[in-house]
């Protein structure tokens, strides 16, 4: 694998700072936010704008702002605010001011009243079916709603009766009055407020009317003294909109910039695709780890620092772009290698009879729990008369240039001995039942005298001591690259085989081990303790393989 630590130029937002930093606009001053929506749980695709938010203040000595989108009630709840709190932290970042929508909902409310006494917002009454008719296409332009020239009297008292809760939910919406031929479909009198009866997490039943995404957003923005606010793509056919609000209401103007989101090959990115995942049951909740939610990867092993490093590698876009999963599986690879304990487990396996050992002779052997970090010192296996190797790591008939174990051949055995296959054992049905070997008692690992050579080294654990667990393997969780591309249900793409259960054997000590330990399984890949995982019940989730699936040049 080739070195891939390098320099990486400025992205365009970062020349964006370092211009305005270097003009003196704001005072010099850098003030970032990230502001989601409370209706779901965190993914990989949020967590490349936390880095790019935070990251921005880091390096330019600057703040970020944490600021909770809550201005739907019907989806929101107090369990993703917490959630996204747990997510931001474990990525290792820490926000200036914890804010809320919902703390300017008061003054949005007086903003609103403002754009009414100027003339630039009136009360509609008309259906949502004639509204959608009378905002025309594209090539096309709208037409006035009859409601639209109302008297700025007649709308602020109306307006006041809808935050009274004088008015059915849906009979009443406020909408700016800008410019009903406008060729940014936004820009034709847009809703601002709609009327909801409904608990709000933070404000519970004080009001009765919210703010929509698109006026709650700029205004909280320019409170905040947001100097650089960073949106993706989706949101370039908003700032027309953001802008005319800031203006129009004569308050600090905070700055729109977009970048290229972050779509990746095998997932979906949608919150409301993932939300229906999870209350179908398609998944395990919002933490399943073969989902793209933070929590999910978390659960599964992946490392803040690999999600970091991930995020800088890809950089920031101006295009939308699909990127490889195998990238995002290198930089957790790359990270584990580096961290996690070296411990043997057998995930399929086959018994072995070492029949030149005594009944109950234990061997103690010495091996390393990790060659990348020599401080992690060595640990103590035991070599028992009966043990287990892995199925794959026997073949009866093998080809040519096989070098694991087969019968009348030799192979080594990792920080042990080197055994010989001399008989297969084989039940009534002809599937084997065990293999006898016999080892070479002065070819101990660290010590061999025998001068025998051997190519294969295999890994192995106590039939006796060992401890059986439960693995549970991940694959994919669409068998489509890119679902963005399929046509129907996304679900109809779900691949049924992403969650395989097995049962294995591993070391004695994974017995003692902890969330947030890592391990890897040697020969096997990289793997961690579930949520679920007891001393009395060991479960292990797999994070990654050994295998290097993606190349970086």
């Amino acid at each position: 694998m080739s070195e891939i630590v390098k320099e990486r130029s400025l992205n365009f937002i970062e020349e964006i700072v370092e211009g305005d930093l270097k003009s003196g606009k704001h005072s010099g001053r850098l003030l970032t936010r990230f502001p989601p929506e409370p209706n779901g749980y965190l993914h990989i695709g949020h967590a490349k704008s936390i880095c790019l938010n935070f990251g921005l203040a880091q390096k330019y000595g600057g703040g970020t702002n944490l600021r909770f989108d809550d201005t739907n009630p019907v989806t929101e709840d107090t369990e993703y605010v917490d959630s996204i709190k747990n997510d931001v932290k474990w990525l290792g970042f820490e926000w200036t001011h914890e804010m809320y929508a919902s703390d300017y909902f008061d003054q949005l409310f007086k903003y609103a009243k403002k754009l009414i006494t100027k003339g630039l917002a009136y009360v509609d009454e008309i259906s949502a079916e004639e509204m959608a008719r009378l905002k025309g296409t594209p090539n096309a332009p709208g037409q006035p709603s009859p409601f639209r020239d109302r008297s700025v009297e007649e709308n602020l008292d109306i307006f006041e009766g809808m935050a009274n809760g004088d008015f059915a939910e849906g009979s009443k919406v406020l909408r700016a009055k800008i410019d009903m031929s406008s060729s940014n479909m936004l820009m034709r009198d847009p809703i601002i407020y709609r009327i909801k009866f409904a608990n709000h997490h933070r404000t519970g039943n004080k009001w009765c009317i919210y703010p929509m995404y698109d006026f709650a957003h700029g205004q909280s923005d320019s409170i905040e003294g947001i100097t650089h606010s960073v949106c993706t793509l989706e949101f370039v056919s908003h700032r027309e909109l953001y802008d005319w609000f800031l203006e129009k209401l004569e308050i600090f103007p905070s700055k729109q910039y977009e970048f290229a989101r972050l779509n990746l090959t095998y997932t979906i990115m949608s919150k409301r695709k993932l939300l229906q995942l999870v209350n179908e049951n398609h998944v395990n909740g919002w933490d399943d780890p073969r989902l793209p939610t933070i929590s999910g990867m978390r659960r599964r092993g992946y490392t803040p620092k690999s999600i970091v490093d991930f995020c800088d590698r890809i950089g920031i876009q101006k295009r939308d772009n699909l990127i490889d999963v195998s990238l995002l599986e290198f930089f957790v690879r790359e990270d584990l290698n580096k961290t996690s304990t070296r411990v043997m487990a057998v995930l399929d396996p086959i018994k072995v009879v070492i029949t030149n050992m005594p009944d109950g002779k234990v061997e103690p052997c010495i091996l390393e729990n990790n060659p990348e970090e020599v401080e992690s010192g060595n640990r103590i296996v035991n070599f028992t008369k009966e043990i287990f190797i892995e199925s794959s790591d026997f073949m009866e008939e093998p080809p040519a240039k096989y070098f694991r174990l087969s019968p009348g051949k030799m192979v080594r055995l990792k920080g042990a001995y080197i055994i010989q296959c001399d008989e297969v054992v084989k039940n009534d049905d002809g599937t084997i039942k065990e293999l006898h070997c016999t080892y070479v008692e002065n070819s101990k690992s660290g010590n061999d005298e025998s001068g025998i050579k051997v190519k294969g080294v295999i890994h192995w654990v106590s039939a006796t001591e060992a401890l059986k667990a439960e693995i549970r393997i991940y694959d994919r969780l669409f068998k489509v690259e890119d679902l963005s591309n399929e046509e129907g249900d996304f679900k109809d793409y779900i691949n049924e085989n992403s969650l395989q259960v097995v049962e294995a054997f591993v070391e004695p000590s994974l017995k003692e081990a902890k969330i947030g330990n890592r391990y890897q399984f040697m020969r096997n890949g990289y793997f961690v303790p579930d949520l679920d995982f007891t001393s009395e019940k060991l479960v292990f989730n797999k994070t990654v393989g050994l295998k290097e699936g993606f190349k970086v040049g």
